[in-house]
């Protein structure tokens, strides 16, 4: 694990200052009026401090740094199983505790429950939210080199173990099934299923993992990868006694900042102290015609440079996951995972982790499912789920402004697939839609596909 002066460089706008801690025994009663299971406001008894990792503990799964010599030494006699960059994505994401308490790729049980319940059942009968698979894929070839052996090496593409998989369990990998249970459909062009499933193996391996390295990818962006246990360690430095998560695939707009501020205003009004948003994009998998992480990253830092978000109760990181675009399913990972690192809050907005169909011409999900159905799923009981309020452009103000629908007219919303096509043209948005350093990378970005001949992805570049 690197050290917190390496995670945290005094030279980056993202991170600042620890503010000043509360005491542990400090407590707030207070009403919260955000959707809950009984449809009514809720009271909960709210203590400064950090929400606790699903099953108690954060499961790290890196061999302490005395024993890996040893490890790889083992690795290297044991029957090979090569990772797609997506099983590095998903072994990174279990390495780290971000699916805690599992332990590693699925078994099979834990696949079931996963794909039937949205749930893992733990020995004590409590259950944790799990609502979509973290499963390894073999073919033929691979299952039967593996033999009887109860153990298997996870290499890189080079042929490197970078992991040791114990007590293995290997059984059928009902892709139908898979792809039904978790998208809701069957239809062609799905982006991650093309991308991991349909050309993947027949087998699913499940099993302990034991990974031998922290996960790097060496591409400028590792110091801002924070694991669970680092994220915890920094929403503790700063005294944060809750924190919001808000995640996101996109550059950031002043009507997301807009939800954000007024986020830690409402939590400041029920009796907060200090509030810290974790400003958490997506780092894994994305389809092709998603801005690519580093641009991402690159924009998020102008956001904070220009001051429409503040530093000071602002942690940016990056979350590891792939994502599925599964809509109602996936949602519930993505706020799962925030609890282990420390989210008591999630926002969430229209079609969370949704897409438009990919052969009809419309949403593939209800824009309004996703936030129902975090109300209300199983394991998810601790985390207090806040809908977007509708930001859009105010013409009258000159600015982003929550909607007022009795002068619907004086408002201008601008959706994702406008705000490309401005980007690629060159042209700018209205005065207060985005800031003007975050506007200019975005231009930048497109620019740089012109340049390459829209053939590929431009390579990424350091934040």
């Amino acid at each position: 694990m690197a050290s917190m002066s390496t995670v945290f460089p005094k030279s980056t706008s993202f991170l600042s200052q620890p503010l000043t801690k509360p005491h542990k025994s400090d407590s707030i009663t207070t009403s919260i009026s955000f959707p809950s299971r009984n449809r009514s406001l809720r009271t909960l008894r709210v203590r400064a401090g950090l929400i606790e990792p699903d099953g108690g503990k954060l499961v790290d799964l890196v061999v302490s740094e005395p024993r890996r010599r040893e490890k790889k030494h083992e690795a290297a006699d044991l029957p090979k199983v090569r990772l797609t960059v997506i099983d590095l994505q998903w072994m990174h994401v279990l390495s780290e505790g971000w699916a805690s308490p599992l332990r590693g790729f699925m078994r099979e049980s834990e696949f079931l429950q996963t794909l039937h319940f949205n749930l893992l059942n733990l020995d004590d009968g409590s259950v944790v939210n799990m609502s979509v698979p973290i499963v390894l894929a073999i073919d033929d070839q691979q299952k039967a080199l593996i033999g009887e052996s109860k153990r298997v090496s996870l290499v890189d593409s080079d042929d490197n173990p970078i992991a040791i998989l114990n007590d293995i369990e290997i059984y059928k990998h009902p892709k139908e099934e898979r792809i039904a249970r978790t998208w809701g459909t069957t239809a062609p062009g799905l982006p991650y299923v093309e991308e991991a499933i349909t050309n993947a193996g027949d087998w699913l391996i499940g099993g302990d993992l034991e990974v031998l390295e922290p996960v790097k990818y060496n591409d400028g962006l590792d110091r801002f990868r924070l694991s669970p246990f680092e994220l915890h360690k920094e929403l503790e430095k700063r005294g944060a006694d809750a924190v919001f998560a808000f995640q996101l695939r996109n550059p950031v707009h002043n009507g997301h900042a807009l939800l954000m501020t007024d986020t830690r205003r409402r939590l400041l009004e029920m009796g907060y102290k200090n509030p810290i948003l974790l400003l958490h994009p997506l780092g894994g998998f994305t389809k092709a015609d998603d801005v690519p992480l580093s641009w991402r990253m690159k924009q998020h830092e102008k956001v904070l440079e220009d001051g429409v978000l503040d530093p000071e109760t602002t942690v940016v990181s990056i979350f590891p996951s792939p994502m599925l675009y599964a809509g109602p399913t996936e949602v519930q990972w993505h706020a799962k995972a925030r609890i282990n690192a420390g989210a008591n809050f999630y926002i969430v907005g229209r079609d969370p982790a949704g897409m438009g169909h990919p052969v009809e011409k419309r949403d593939l999900y209800d824009a309004d499912h996703g936030k129902k159905v975090l109300s209300m799923a199983p394991g998810l009981e601790r985390l207090n789920i806040l809908p977007f309020r509708v930001a859009a452009y105010d013409k009258t103000q000159g600015k982003m402004a929550f909607f007022d629908p009795s002068r619907a007219q004086d408002f201008l919303f601008i959706s994702g697939t406008k705000m490309r096509a401005l980007a690629k043209n060159r042209e700018n948005p209205p005065d207060g839609f985005m800031c003007p350093g975050g506007w200019k990378v975005l231009v930048d970005y497109y620019d740089s596909l012109t340049v390459t001949g829209n053939t590929k992805l431009p390579e990424k570049i350091p934040v």
